[in-house]
């Protein structure tokens, strides 16, 4: 693709050439991989093996196990390190908001790299940027993707495609639930996804000890501001002492936001695993468009979306409750 032609096409043109006419690539997501980043991931893998791309998965060894909800994924091509022959693929990077959001050096370094999106904070890093913030979430522009490039749904993209759904749109429940998300789930219903099964697997099966650490993280709610600011603390006590992976702290910030007159609510815990040990790692959650909570992330070097966003930081935790304050 010359320079010109490149500036002719829209970025989704764009991404439908480099997919049709590259033959080799490497598919990866931002770090504390959820919902959306896995299914888009998986569904990008689908796709490209459909029209027999030579693809692999990389996902930093750290980030494993994956949450339990998540367990049930087959994650073929899997890599957990960069290719030896990165230089030869093109890499597709998929709901990442910035670079510095996957932990793997010589993945940010690679090039050519595009980028597919949805965060409205996108720093758009790659070569090609189809960054669709108006889009419900990633997985739903995989799924364009595919109508444009003409791939048949199969089970298993489907599923990996309504995880992504189901997930960002809080169970279809947030504003970015569109009716293009809607005609997206009747799509991947009829093509095979048992909605029940899923449904089960992501929200129910709860092991016990992510039960007692929500426990935990309850008992240690404080509210600040007005009781506009909900904060909740897990140390690495917490974590030990329930047997609670790291993971199972996802999804106890909501609790938190749903609580009556809550502006702001953040989760923080102890890092216990990987290279940042003793760090806190930062959820946040806003009720409404009041507070713009991915601005507050990138304070910290983090991201995410206007009403749910994280980061990591060095700082104690009093320091980051004063300094998570006043950003409020």
């Amino acid at each position: 693709m010359t320079e010109a032609t490149s500036l002719a096409l829209s970025a989704r043109e764009q991404v439908l050439q480099a997919i049709a006419d590259g033959d080799r690539f490497a598919v990866v997501t931002h770090e504390n991989v959820d919902g959306d980043a896995l299914g888009s991931l998986i569904a990008m893998q689908g796709l490209l093996r459909a029209l027999g791309k030579d693809s692999v998965i990389v996902i930093a060894p750290e980030e494993f196990p994956l949450p339990p909800e998540y367990r049930f994924f087959s994650l073929d091509g899997l890599s957990t390190k960069a290719p030896g022959d990165l230089g030869t693929r093109t890499t597709i990077f998929l709901d990442c908001g910035n670079l510095d959001r996957n932990p793997l050096a010589a993945m940010r370094e690679a090039e050519p790299l595009i980028n597919i999106d949805h965060h409205h904070d996108n720093t758009r890093f790659g070569t090609i940027n189809h960054v669709v913030e108006e889009a419900s979430c990633t997985a739903e522009i995989v799924w364009d993707l595919m109508g444009g490039l003409g791939v048949e749904i199969s089970p298993t993209i489907a599923e990996a495609l309504y995880v992504g759904l189901l997930t960002d749109t809080g169970r279809f429940s947030y504003d970015s639930t569109t009716p293009r998300a809607h005609l997206m789930a009747a799509e991947l219903i009829g093509a095979g996804v048992d909605v029940g099964r899923i449904y089960r697997q992501i929200y129910e099966d709860t092991p016990l000890a992510k039960l007692e650490l929500l426990g935990r993280a309850l008992g240690a709610t404080r509210r600040f501001d007005a009781e506009r600011l909900m904060v909740a603390v897990l140390t690495g006590e917490d974590f030990a002492e329930t047997a609670a992976d790291d993971s199972y702290a996802e999804g106890i910030v909501d609790h938190l936001r749903a609580v009556k007159d809550t502006k702001v609510a953040a989760l923080i815990r102890e890092v216990c695993s990987g290279g940042r040990v003793g760090a806190h790692k930062v959820s946040l959650r806003a009720s409404d468009d009041d507070v713009d909570v991915s601005a507050i992330a990138r304070a910290f070097g983090g991201g995410g979306h206007r009403r749910a966003a994280g980061f990591t930081s060095e700082l104690p935790v009093g320091e980051l409750i004063d300094a998570i304050r006043a950003q409020v």
